[in-house]
């Protein structure tokens, strides 16, 4: 099994929902599977395995979750594939469902047990034809490219008022705010959140300027305990986070200082609670899926170390997904963003020019958040990874972010 999770935000960067795109077969290994791709899944729906198995809480933060149906699994006994509660499971239908008397039909039992609905690829010459199905949706996905938004907002206004309108493809952050100048769209799909930071005149801020420092301190080679818990005694934050950690796990230990508690934690453990609590810190006036992409790349890079032969790395491969986003999070082009912060020539090469020994597991972890499944694939059969090994290392990643940051 592969599967990845993509987000929807709104008008304030917030993430109301997350797609979750899977696949179970490697289609490199079987050609005949990307042929007839559509054929996939009949039957079953490997995206609600996914949600089922991990449920909405790790997967998702309890946000609502959309799972594909094709036209053939939108027969299936749906509720008997899902155990989470069916008003977090939104259907999302393609225009493989056409709107057919058997296809109303079922769409509006799938409504009418409590399922939200919604439906992309569409045509604007489709509305007309689809109206039984789109009045039956929650949310229609329109690729803001190809619609002329004030129209639409008009149309779906009278026509259809209770369905949100989605705008996918949103690929940069000018599109974005563009779209949010218009007012038309409720939420909005794209990697424009994760774009490169190209050009700054921004100046770092002095609060982030310590908290590279304590990166360098804990980054360096053989670093110093002492030193590095008088730079966390710089920040209350930092302060009270290792404490909260430390108390919890010294159940019968008195913690009579900073240094003391980093002392308890040891060189291993406090450099990589330094690393994700800073990472935390930086991203704390960015959206907070910046913080949760960081984190999980950084554990997926970790789980992936041993798939990519590269066990011993695992640390620096951890910090590398760490820092893939230190440029959204400095408001710097990458290569000034790692200037400031202390890494090793594998991280430089693979983050600044995508080259060197970590560039190749750097560009599987993107091609898998773009569910880019076909490349994921041909990566696999070329490096020799096994297919459940990756999930499981994304899986522990989920996790892992779930456990560091829970849900209140």
């Amino acid at each position: 099994m592969l599967a990845t999770l993509i987000p929807l935000f709104d008008d304030n960067m917030y993430v109301c929902a997350y797609s979750v795109f899977a696949r179970k077969e490697n289609h490199f290994l079987n050609p005949n599977y990307e042929g007839g791709a559509r054929y996939d899944g009949a039957g079953t729906v490997h995206e609600l395995e996914v949600v089922s198995s991990m449920g909405v809480g790790t997967l998702s933060g309890g946000k609502e979750v959309f799972v594909p149906i094709n036209q053939f699994s939108i027969f299936a006994e749906i509720s008997l594939q899902c155990t989470v509660p069916a008003g977090k499971v939104v259907l999302l239908m393609d225009n493989s469902i056409v709107p057919t008397e058997q296809y109303v039909k079922r769409v509006k039992e799938l409504k009418s047990q409590g399922y939200k609905l919604a439906i992309r690829k569409l045509q604007i010459a489709d509305f007309e034809p689809y109206k039984e199905i789109i009045s039956q949706c929650d949310y229609i996905l329109l690729n803001h490219t190809k619609i002329e938004i004030s129209k639409a907002k008009v149309y779906f206004g009278k026509v259809y008022p209770n369905v949100k309108l989605v705008a996918v493809n949103v690929d940069s952050q000018e599109e974005y705010e563009e779209l949010k100048k218009d007012g038309g769209y409720d939420l909005y799909e794209g990697g424009f959140f994760r774009m490169p930071v190209k050009e700054s005149e921004t100046e770092v801020s002095p609060l982030k300027v310590n908290y590279i420092e304590l990166l360098n301190v804990i980054n360096a080679q053989d670093f110093d305990l002492q030193e590095a818990a008088d730079v966390i005694g710089k920040d209350p934050a930092l302060v009270i986070s290792l404490l909260e950690m430390v108390n919890r796990m010294a159940l019968n230990s008195d913690i009579t200082s900073i240094r003391h508690a980093a002392a308890m934690l040891g060189q291993k453990e406090l450099k990589r609670w330094i690393n994700t609590a800073v990472t935390k810190e930086l991203c704390a006036d960015k959206p907070s899926e910046i913080t949760r992409l960081a984190m999980i790349r950084a554990k997926f890079a970790e789980g992936l170390a041993g798939p990519f032969e590269m066990g011993m790395a695992a640390q620096e491969l951890f910090i590398m997904g760490l820092f893939s986003a230190i440029d959204i999070m400095l408001d710097k082009p990458m290569e000034e963003a790692l200037n400031m912060v202390q890494v090793s020539k594998n991280i430089r090469d693979a983050l600044i020019d995508n080259k060197g020994d970590f560039a190749p597991l750097l560009n599987f972890i993107r091609r898998y958040e773009d569910a880019d499944w076909t490349e994921v694939s041909r990566l696999m059969v070329i490096d020799d990874i096994n297919m459940d090994e990756v999930y499981e290392a994304y899986l522990n990643a989920l996790k892992w972010y779930r456990d560091l940051f829970p849900q209140k």
